[in-house]
């Protein structure tokens, strides 16, 4: 009766959250019913005809969720999953609640959840899932989670509860997320690149885990592919990258347009770009072969999957075409540059920076970001968001000319566009928040749908 009760009033409360347009129903109705019910997460769970799988990690969480989801639904499976990025345990909840019936139960046969770091803990012990995905650690909002060590930690512990039938997906590329791995009890699935050409042979200003975490060495890197991601070993012999199970080889990059690799004996096309896409399909990759799916399968797929909401989402606009690209810390912001500039050719911008809770309150990592690229190769950018002068202020120093910052989404938007050509591409690179607020206005003048609808 309890259950069915959180039910009801969870769905009640996502159907007046999206009528009012207050918001998409994505986190609002996982708390009213846990409220009711603080155990409806675990009971639902328990409904799924084969089980869960849940990925976390600091980026590339939303797409690789949506890659296994994909998977399983081109398979003939009905699958719930939080796709529109809802990833605290409210928002698995209210993912489930919207899937749920009028009996109060759970009609589907996976979940698929993507899991914010420091709600894994909670997430393994509430959904019990047969597979659990970790992709990277970089430093993402401080002011929130903390140091890299803290939350590695946290994720060890969660991993530690998984039951004796459940896998994990690591990536053995991360030192961090290696360590957890390492220190496990059963063997991770370790996946990994493995291409030379498209890797740096030194670590950015801005990577993070430069050290062995056993005796504090320098890492030596002998290939560096995002952030910190990469080949390394530590110098003392005490800790080094585990040899992948699946590895990723024959690497190509198109821009946004599309990545390319070889595994397995299959050559995975995926329409997104960037080589941490590279990743992201590689994980997916991973968890789907954890599950039993042939690898041509797979590959044929990943073929016609289509992006996430503000994840390379591509947009018209008054004759112009609009990528909506999520970059929310200096690593992944220093990706989406580099493929921006450096693959796709991009001379038009708009990056938006906030700073709610969402985003992280200290924007002070921007420093970290190479907006220095953007130099001499930029004809446009229009600094937005409500850190738009913070953003002007570093965009000065990086010796890049831009326009007048504009903290409202309307007019930077009409900034944007009167600056771009017609048939040309601008590229949106903005925190979470930010790219919210931007895609509101967008939604407003019809140019996108609602991110609950994609």
């Amino acid at each position: 009766m309890r259950r069915t009760a959180a039910v009801w009033a969870g769905k009640a409360t996502g159907v007046l959250s999206r009528f009012s347009r207050l918001g998409g129903g994505t986190t609002l109705p996982g708390d009213v019913a846990r409220a009711i019910d603080p155990d409806v997460l675990r009971k639902l769970s328990r409904d799924l005809k084969h089980g869960a799988i849940v990925v976390t990690g600091t980026n590339g969480k939303t797409t690789t969720a949506r890659l296994v989801t994909w998977l399983l639904e081109g398979a003939g499976h009905s699958v719930v999953s939080n796709r529109a990025g809802a990833n605290l345990i409210f928002g698995a909840t209210a993912a489930a609640l919207e899937r749920a019936g009028a009996n109060g139960r759970l009609h589907a046969d996976w979940g698929v959840f993507e899991i914010d770091e420091a709600s894994l803990e909670r997430a393994v012990e509430e959904i019990r899932p047969r597979a659990a995905v970790v992709l990277n650690l970089f430093r993402d909002q401080l002011d929130r989670y903390g140091e890299l060590e803290a939350i590695a930690k946290r994720i060890e512990g969660a991993l530690a509860r998984l039951s004796d039938d459940s896998h994990a997906v690591m990536n053995a590329d991360d030192p961090r997320v290696a360590e957890i791995g390492l220190n496990l009890k059963r063997k991770p699935l370790w996946f990994g690149l493995d291409d030379p050409a498209v890797a740096l042979h030194e670590l950015p200003h801005a990577a993070d885990a430069r050290t062995c975490p056993r005796c504090g060495a320098s890492l030596i890197f002998e290939a560096v592919y995002v952030g910190h991601d990469g080949v390394y070993h530590c110098p003392n012999g005490d800790f080094a990258r585990p040899a992948p199970d699946l590895v990723a080889t024959h690497i190509g990059l198109n821009g946004f347009d599309s990545v390319a690799l070889g595994v397995s004996g299959v050559r995975i096309e995926l329409p997104l770009g960037g080589l941490y896409n590279a990743y992201n399909a590689l994980a997916a990759f991973a968890a789907g072969n954890a599950l039993g799916f042939e690898p041509a399968y797979i590959a044929e797929r990943f073929r016609t999957v289509q992006a996430a909401f503000g994840r390379q989402e591509r947009l018209e606009a008054k004759g112009r075409k609009l990528n909506v690209v999520l970059s929310k810390n200096p690593a992944g912001f220093n990706e989406t540059l580099r493929t921006a500039v450096d693959l796709a050719g991009g001379h038009w911008f708009l990056i938006g920076l906030n700073d709610r809770r969402a985003d992280g309150t200290d924007v002070s990592w921007v420093w970290d970001v190479d907006f220095e690229r953007l130099r001499g190769r930029s004809r446009v950018v229009v600094p937005a968001g409500n850190r738009a002068d913070d953003l002007a202020v570093r965009l000065k120093y990086a010796g890049v000319e831009a326009q007048p910052p504009e903290s409202d989404p309307a007019r930077a938007i009409d900034a944007l566009i009167e600056a771009t050509p017609e048939g040309e591409t601008a590229h949106l690179l903005c925190t979470y928040t930010a790219m919210l607020d931007l895609r509101a206005e967008l939604v407003r003048r019809g140019w996108a749908k609602p991110y609950w609808e994609t």
